[in-house]
């Protein structure tokens, strides 16, 4: 029976705990492996100084972007680890990168997480951005105790038998929204950027 046909009851049962209410890692061994994608985003909120002192490299932790960003990758990379009733999984690519955001005053981080394999990484995603964005916090709070984070959200996913899915477009901060463009020398995700000047 498709799980579309299945009773409403049934289909809202968390798989994560069994009839009885125990917890369970959910048996995905019949799945066939596909290729799966997840992307996750969130922002760190932070003053005009000290995000300026973040894009500048001033900070006396060294690089907040480049740490982060590397933070990210070891987070998601252990997600299993951290998450009980996730799977390992063979990732195949995982990408971290942390945009300042001087408009809004804050750090826009992305993860894309990818696999191949039986079940997806929309966790690995939104853990790669979790930790990156923890360590910005850890990096930054000498000069700054009231740092946020916010917004940390699952963006998109693909592969598997619910086959794709996007955060609806009303919903702020998307994948496809507008992000500040660099100017030529801004710092972007730890490095320096070599953008030319539009026009």
């Amino acid at each position: 029976m498709d799980r579309n046909d299945a009773p409403r009851a049934e289909r809202r049962r968390l798989t994560h705990v069994d009839r009885g209410g125990r917890p369970r890692m959910v048996d995905v061994s019949a799945k066939p492996a596909t290729a799966r994608r997840a992307i996750a985003e969130a922002e760190v909120v932070v003053g005009a100084e000290t995000l300026s002192m973040v894009i500048d490299g001033g900070g006396s932790k060294g690089d907040v972007l480049t740490v982060a960003e590397l933070a990210g990758v070891m987070g998601g990379k252990r997600t299993s680890e951290l998450i009980p009733l996730c799977h390992p999984i063979a990732l195949t690519d995982l990408v971290v990168s942390i945009i300042p955001d001087r408009v809004g005053s804050c750090l826009r981080i992305r993860a894309e997480a990818a696999t191949i394999g039986p079940t997806g990484v929309e966790m690995e995603a939104m853990t790669a951005v979790a930790v990156a964005a923890l360590t910005v916090y850890d990096m930054v709070k000498g000069v700054e105790r009231g740092v946020e984070v916010r917004n940390l959200r699952l963006v998109a996913k693909s592969g598997g038998n619910s086959g794709e899915w996007h955060r609806p477009a009303d919903a702020p901060w998307q994948q496809d929204a507008p992000r500040p463009r660099p100017k030529p020398g801004d710092r972007i995700a730890g490095r320096v950027g070599r953008h030319k000047p539009a026009g």
